[in-house]
């Protein structure tokens, strides 16, 4: 990753902080990773917080069998639920990250992190208010992994992820955004196609029938 000058402040992105929280944010270096970058990896040792500046990150949890499920994506305002268990509970990452928008991001060091939960209620309040939500996020993941169709779990990422009526995904990454296998995607879009409910490309998913969709993502 490389250092980024002139940026927006790391405060920025947080609620009002107490004047010295805010100025110690602001002194740390943005940095930027372009997309494909990986911040880290299971197993190893949380060094700091991550803020989000600009840009989108992804966190993967990958199972014995080599298969991915998307957990979730830290973008500007948002916390990554891995890092502050890291944090507060001394536990190594489970899960990888993976740059999926170019970022810029400010990593907050561990001693200035627990400073800040210390001294500062509007940082605390924060953090905690955001893996209240991340938690919650992970629960309604659970509950579609184990209960929706796979169906309604492709049309739900379908009708939330494309851009202009088109998804530009290939259909592994789909897979692991619904937590399935690339074949088991493959097959479902290309019954929906045979629907015309979509049109597949190379790399893409174009949507012919959002309607049809949305009601399909709603079925459960």
């Amino acid at each position: 990753m490389t250092l980024v000058h002139g940026k927006t402040p790391a405060s920025a992105t947080l609620p009002a902080l107490a004047p010295e929280s805010a100025a110690a944010l602001d002194r740390l270096a943005p940095q930027h990773a372009p997309r494909g970058t990986m911040l880290f990896r299971p197993g190893e040792t949380v060094k700091g917080f991550v803020l989000v500046l600009a840009g989108r990150i992804d966190v993967f949890l990958t199972g014995s069998t080599g298969r991915d499920i998307l957990l979730y994506a830290v973008e500007p305002g948002q916390s990554c639920i891995q890092s502050t268990l890291g944090l507060l509970g001394g536990e190594d990452y489970s899960g990888e990250a993976v740059v999926r928008e170019d970022c810029t991001l400010v990593l907050v060091p561990r001693s200035l992190f627990l400073s800040l939960m210390d001294r500062d209620p509007a940082f605390r309040s924060f953090v905690f208010a955001a893996f209240a939500q991340r938690m919650q996020g992970m629960m309604h993941l659970l509950e579609r992994v184990a209960f929706q169709r796979v169906e309604c779990r492709l049309a739900r990422v379908l009708l939330e992820r494309a851009e202009d009526g088109t998804l530009r995904a290939t259909h592994a990454e789909i897979a692991t955004m619904i937590g399935s296998a690339r074949e088991v995607v493959s097959r479902r879009l290309d019954a929906l196609a045979r629907r015309g409910l979509l049109q597949l490309g190379r790399g893409e998913v174009r949507l012919i029938d959002p309607e049809t969709l949305r009601a399909l993502a709603e079925a459960d």
